[in-house]
């Protein structure tokens, strides 16, 4: 029934009168749509040309952030354009714990800023309620344009981590790790041979940006490595920005990394 309702009955009601379409499958159907649509298609850039633009920066000591869009930082973005803040509460009670207080049309502001300066940004390939539709609304709410940004998957950081391109790009290098799991991260890395330039813990919410920024400037490192919830959009943005650091939002990996200290 769910089938149905959210896919054949759309074909059914689209379908001009007196015709029928034999032999082929809802799948059929959207395949041939998707096709007739291809020149609307945003391209995203894979894994191994993140790694690329990543590698080249550090090479050339060159400024490049690469932040990610997930349901939290969509959400966050949504206050009061999309949902109103009572609303997101209560879809998504986890905001707290992800660094943004529900309503914080300052954090709003933020982020949409670091999203637009942004060099590369991770988005949903989802199209869930909160995922690619809402991203959707919320950068049109927002007045930014998806053809003006540099796009990515916004599980970029877990690609990089489970095809080992992050290893290559550790090798060698200083690194900054920031957030609150921060010092079992980089223990972690420590035990794999990274050398660890800094640690900044914990970040506490939005509240907390500035200092943290502020403490990275005086390190000196070849890659920043920000898992601090939704402020690590910021974060990364104006390390890149302000301090000509290469900055990558690294979210939850660092958890899936730091949970193997003890192993």
């Amino acid at each position: 029934m769910a089938r149905y309702e959210a896919g054949e009955k759309l074909v059914e009601d689209l379908m001009p009168p007196g015709m029928m379409l034999p032999a082929l499958s809802l799948r059929d159907v959207v395949s041939a749509g998707i096709q007739q649509l291809a020149p609307q298609l945003l391209p995203l850039l894979g894994t191994q040309e993140v790694f690329e633009r990543l590698e080249a920066s550090i090479r050339e000591r060159s400024p490049l952030s690469v932040v990610r869009l997930g349901d939290g930082e969509l959400l966050a973005l949504a206050q009061g354009l999309v949902y109103e803040p009572e609303e997101i509460s209560r879809k998504a009670p986890f905001l707290s714990n992800a660094g943004v207080k529900v309503p914080d049309f300052g954090a709003r502001e933020r982020l949409a800023e670091a999203v637009r300066q942004a060099d590369i940004t991770g988005v949903p390939v989802s199209r869930r309620a909160h995922f690619q539709p809402l991203l959707f609304q919320v950068i049109q709410q927002h007045g930014i344009s998806l053809h003006g940004l540099g796009l990515t998957t916004s599980t970029i950081n877990y690609s990089l981590l489970q095809e080992g391109w992050l290893s290559r790009l550790l090798e060698g290098r200083r690194v900054l790790v920031i957030g609150n799991t921060a010092p079992a991260f980089a223990r972690r890395l420590e035990q794999n041979g990274v050398q660890i330039a800094g640690i900044i813990a914990p970040v506490a919410g939005f509240p907390d940006i500035d200092r943290a920024i502020q403490e990275a400037s005086g390190v000196d490192c070849d890659l920043a490595l920000v898992s601090a919830g939704i402020p690590a959009v910021v974060i990364a943005q104006r390390l890149a920005a302000e301090q000509g650091k290469v900055a990558l939002d690294f979210g939850h990996a660092a958890d899936q990394v730091a949970a193997q200290v003890e192993a």
